[in-house]
């Protein structure tokens, strides 16, 4: 993600891993959207630590769950760059807004 010759796709694998354990599931129509969103949010910038790359897919994702307020799921934790995989947390009631369709 931070280097742009990179061929791993990291909207795909990040919608993925947001896809496997957000709540409700998420229509293929809704993936595609999430992954489009990412797209333009991970746009390569030079010279960019991995932890902004974070926060911007973070941001992307807060962003889709607003605008649907009926969608709540996990956050990108680290991105391993080696392994082309995310970890992915959920977040914690205490420190972010309630969940979109009511929290708890």
């Amino acid at each position: 993600m931070c280097d742009p010759r990179s061929s791993i796709d990291w909207p795909a694998v990040i919608t993925d891993a947001y896809a496997a354990e957000a709540r409700p599931p998420l229509t293929e129509h809704l993936r595609e959207e999430i992954r489009t969103a990412l797209g333009e949010a991970l746009a390569p910038q030079a010279g960019e630590e991995t932890a902004n790359v974070v926060q911007r897919a973070n941001e992307a994702l807060d962003a889709f769950e607003v605008r649907l307020r009926s969608v709540v799921g996990p956050r990108v934790d680290r991105i391993d760059e080696q392994a082309g995989a995310v970890a992915m947390k959920h977040r914690s009631e205490a420190d972010h807004p309630l969940r979109a369709f009511g929290g708890q």
